[in-house]
């Protein structure tokens, strides 16, 4: 009798609703063969009723730079995934920038209508030099399959101002940054010349540093470049020319001296919701949620949008991408919700062995509330 009911739960336990799988929720989610999807920092889009997954592909060795490159995995209902294996492999030419001991991070993928290309945007850092580059990477497809023709890298917006920036402020800035008084991190005087734009102004002729990174459609078609800059202190929030393959000098800072990464974006009744982390390296943090009427801003800072135990910790994860519910089904996969926070919880000692985290978004009080 025990074993005909151990069954019998089994059974039941099988035939839980994909929301309630361990999958989404921090398990192990295999591919069809078998092995944990190994597509980390990415984002998912559908084309022509096919859900194309992008993702970090991190090798086995458990070391911090193995980057194998960007995989792509497909699939019909968002729960079984198909393995394409490398859609943009680091390459094994030498002096290459993205040659074999790079780093490659948060490959997103759009899709334009216009040129009919699918164009990837991905954070950089080039072999031996470990997180210094900071630079944005870009390549092209004629299918969402690939293989992706790697462009181009570099840091953004060299010897562009953002919008709204005090143009009075430039010579005084440049200034600052030889003063000895300013030297020192994190001092109350350090914080307020970031604000004004001290790092900026460093960086200003070779160009931003751009980190942790997301992409995001407008429901006009333009597109938005969104990342960490200047040493993870500050936003930027860029848009891209009508290919989607460059900036078009439009852009603005936010949250300046905040230590925001792993940005997330969506809309929703004309408002746009942007969820990010702290900066603590690979540990979780509590996430932060911010505002704004208009992309450009100004954006408002909002209290941590997790409920329920591990909020504090965004309940292990670290946030990647927004996924918007397009279908019925999926409604009632997400819980009726329209919106899906994508994130992962990395395990620093086997990068690929990194899970994923994915939390129905609702709102409470007109906030989006992420809960467990």
């Amino acid at each position: 009798m025990k074993r005909t009911l151990s069954f019998i739960l089994l059974a039941a336990c099988s035939l839980l609703p994909m929301g309630a799988q361990a999958p989404m929720d921090g398990g192990v989610w295999n591919d069809n063969t078998g092995k944990h999807i190994n597509a980390h920092g990415g984002s998912i889009f559908n084309y022509k009723g096919t859900y194309y997954w992008y993702g970090e592909s991190r090798s086995a060795d458990g070391k911090p730079y193995s980057s194998l490159g960007v995989s792509c995995f497909t699939s019909k209902n968002l729960k079984d995934w198909t393995n394409h294996g490398l859609v943009l492999p680091v390459s094994d030419q030498p002096g290459s920038d993205i040659e074999g001991g790079c780093i490659i991070e948060r490959p997103k993928v759009l899709y334009n209508a216009r040129t009919r290309k699918f164009v990837m945007w991905f954070h950089l850092e080039m072999k031996g030099k470990g997180y210094a580059a900071a630079r944005s990477g870009v390549a092209v497809s004629d299918t969402p399959f690939g293989p992706f023709r790697f462009v181009r890298s570099g840091r953004v917006n060299a010897g562009r101002y953002p919008i709204g920036f005090a143009l009075a402020d430039t010579t005084d800035l440049r200034q600052k940054l030889t003063e000895p008084e300013y030297k020192g991190w994190w001092t109350p005087q350090w914080y307020t010349q970031i604000e004004r734009g001290m790092f900026f102004m460093r960086d200003f002729q070779g160009g931003q540093m751009a980190r942790d990174m997301t992409v995001f459609v407008d429901d006009d078609g333009k597109a938005y470049h969104i990342f960490s800059s200047e040493d993870n202190l500050t936003l930027n929030i860029a848009q891209l020319t009508d290919d989607y393959m460059e900036h078009n000098g439009s852009f603005v800072r936010v949250a300046a001296g905040g230590l925001n990464e792993a940005p997330t974006i969506f809309k929703q009744d004309g408002t746009y919701w942007m969820i990010t982390s702290g900066c603590t390296g690979w540990d979780p943090n509590a996430a932060r949620l911010f505002r704004a009427k208009n992309i450009f801003g100004p954006w408002e800072k909002l209290p941590n949008p997790c409920r329920g135990n591990g909020a504090d910790k965004t309940f292990g994860g670290q946030g990647t991408y927004i996924y918007k519910v397009e279908t019925k089904a999926q409604k009632k996969m997400f819980q009726g919700a329209d919106f899906v926070f994508m994130a992962d919880m990395w395990n620093p000692k086997h990068l690929s062995e990194s899970r994923h985290l994915w939390i129905p978004i609702t709102f409470e009080d007109g906030l989006p509330v992420l809960r467990k």
